[in-house]
């Protein structure tokens, strides 16, 4: 991956999705962050007073969800002689599993930036704000995409791509015709356009300034005409979004095809940006495909045989890609590792070795994805995860899978029929941090 912190981010994310799908009966899930100043004895002594105050509680089956949730956080607490540098976040609880068992959860850990919220809170759910509040990128680029036929205003942070707002406009065209005075024609088609150019002006100001404070860390207007240049000199477009343009680019498309092309023409401003990174590494993938080089890998099966080669130099899969790592024990107690994809899910069920027959057992199921993310360094590759924002990602998902390598050298063929979904592969499994709840 192209930094610790990618990774970390990825897996805050996992863990937010996890959580916020969980659920619990009464009020026996506790959310609680700690901010860097503040003392651990106090929540200590905080959760001291709770615990008394839930023992009144009158549901018998509530009142020991709540003690036990509340006694397990404290637990947690006990293994902080300090709160670290960046605070706290520790979620305890009793959760409902799919099958209707109860099942406890205890989480704690140092985020990977400051928490800037104290929270404590019992609840049927888990409250994740705090953790929400990490993911936001403070690096935020706006763009205007301008021409005779609407305008389109966008947002890029991290791997995410948003369309904020658009709209539609009708203007004159020239007039070459009889009928009616061009002089007066004139004054009517300049009217209009400079009305247009005052409502993207108005619409920027309401979208890009927020508390009476610019909310992104650059302006890049786009367009496949003059409007742009209009807008930028219009005395109506506000100064203090002026002062943040830092390019203006031609592009042949207004909507969203223009602001894909004014992202990709603006990337050496955007050197920094996920989204474009991730833009960048599938072009290449593409690149390598168009050149025949050959030093190309995609497909479970084909990158499964690539990593134990050593043969992946960078790894690319969709963060949402649905597979599975399935880890199977026979009679004897040999374990056989077996990668499916969504489709070969129901496979898990009664399966069996296919050179004995023997009915095989489930030790461990997790996502493919997730186990990437723990064991890639074991294959000595870099791990890329990817988003859906960019067309050339959309692209890599659909035409390949959502999984692919840039190889290091040129591999022999690989002949699908002798290493398909049915072989087996032994690994290690590692460690993974959430491996209890996941």
């Amino acid at each position: 991956m192209s930094g610790v912190s990618d990774l970390q981010r990825w897996k805050l994310k996992r863990l937010i999705k996890t959580l916020e799908a969980a659920r619990g009966s009464g009020t026996s899930m506790i959310s609680l962050a700690i901010p860097p100043k503040q003392q651990i004895s106090q929540v200590v002594s905080m959760l001291t007073e709770e615990f008394g105050t839930a023992s009144n509680i009158k549901s018998r089956v509530n009142r020991q969800s709540v003690l036990s949730a509340i006694t397990s956080a404290q637990h947690r607490l006990k293994l902080y002689p300090r709160t670290p540098p960046n605070g706290l976040v520790v979620y305890c609880g009793t959760v409902l599993t799919d099958d209707g068992k109860e099942k406890l959860v205890n989480i704690d850990f140092e985020p990977f930036k400051p928490v800037s919220t104290k929270l404590y809170l019992c609840d049927s759910k888990f409250h994740l704000e705090p953790l929400a509040g990490l993911l936001e990128d403070s690096t935020k680029f706006g763009f205007i995409v301008i021409d005779g036929k609407g305008s389109l205003y966008g947002q890029l942070s991290g791997n995410t791509r948003e369309t904020l707002h658009q709209f539609s406009v009708e203007l004159p065209k020239k007039h070459g015709r009889g009928g009616q005075s061009s002089m007066r024609f004139g004054r009517i088609r300049l009217e209009k356009r400079q009305n247009y150019v005052r409502k993207v002006a108005e619409k920027a100001t309401q979208l890009f300034i927020t508390n009476n404070a610019i909310n992104v860390t650059g302006l890049i207007l786009a367009g496949s005409a003059e409007f742009k240049e209009e807008l930028e000199k219009s005395d109506i477009f506000d100064p203090r979004l002026r002062s943040k343009v830092i390019q203006l680019v031609d592009v042949a498309y207004g909507g969203e095809n223009g602001f894909s092309e004014a992202i990709s023409l603006s990337r050496k401003y955007l050197d920094n940006v996920k989204v474009v990174q991730e833009q960048e590494l599938v072009t290449k993938f593409f690149d390598e495909i168009a050149r025949n080089t050959g030093k190309i890998s995609y497909g479970i099966d084909d990158i499964i045989s690539a990593l134990e080669d050593g043969a992946v130099e960078t790894l690319i899969v969709w963060e949402n890609l649905v597979a599975w790592r399935v880890e199977f024990q026979d009679a004897e107690g040999t374990k056989m590792v077996r990668f499916l994809r969504s489709e070969q899910e129901h496979e898990c069920v009664n399966a069996v070795d296919k050179v004995t027959g023997a009915q095989l057992e489930i030790v461990s199921k997790e996502s493919l994805v997730d186990w990437l993310a723990e064991a890639y360094t074991n294959f000595g590759t870099n791990l890329e995860i990817i988003g859906d924002s960019a067309p050339e990602a959309t692209s890599f998902i659909n035409g390949f899978g959502g999984i692919g390598g840039l190889l290091r050298w040129k591999r022999e063929e690989f002949d699908i029929q002798e290493s398909d979904s049915e072989d087996y592969f032994e690994e290690n499994d590692p460690d993974d941090e959430y491996a209890e709840f996941f």
